[in-house]
């Protein structure tokens, strides 16, 4: 066998190789990114612990909805100021006051999230009848960690 049939071969077989990791880690493993298995969704951990009924369960619906919306325009604005943020290294001397407003811009972003976070909680607290209040309040023990996302390794 001569040397450009054997690196066809061992080509071929290493893009096989990649394709079939990537069709892996995109079908089986996205779709649980962060979360262990077998451990439920933080919608369900919240139904199951305030006991929701059928109508309580499709407004909390709705409130997700508006929670995720909401968030999700906020992270896009992040994401920009960010970009921003990160563009001013690229320049010979980075400008201390564009610097300064782009983290503080940033500040905000992050406290509009804690206030969205915390109006969703509310909001689901006006879902509660009176039986559900002591569940909920145990709940707010526990917000932290439901939705807590485990640490990067981060080794750079």
């Amino acid at each position: 066998m001569d040397k450009i049939r054997l690196l066809t071969f061992a080509v071929i077989g290493l893009l096989l190789l990649n394709f079939s990791t990537l069709g892996y880690l995109i079908f089986f493993q996205v779709k649980n990114a962060g979360r262990p298995k077998n451990h439920p969704e933080p919608k369900q951990i919240i139904i199951r612990k305030l006991h929701f009924n059928i109508s309580q369960q499709q407004k909390y619906s709705q409130l997700i909805s508006w929670h995720q919306s909401t968030i999700s325009d906020i992270e896009q604005h992040i994401r920009e100021a960010k970009n921003r943020l990160y563009l001013q290294l690229l320049k010979a001397e980075v400008d201390t006051k564009t610097k300064d407003s782009l983290v503080m811009v940033l500040g905000n972003y992050q406290k509009q999230i804690e206030t969205t976070h915390f109006k969703h909680f509310e909001a689901i607290k006006r879902l509660c009848n009176t039986d559900q209040l002591n569940d909920y309040y145990d709940l707010t023990r526990e917000l932290s960690k439901i939705f807590s996302k485990p640490p990067h390794n981060l080794h750079d």
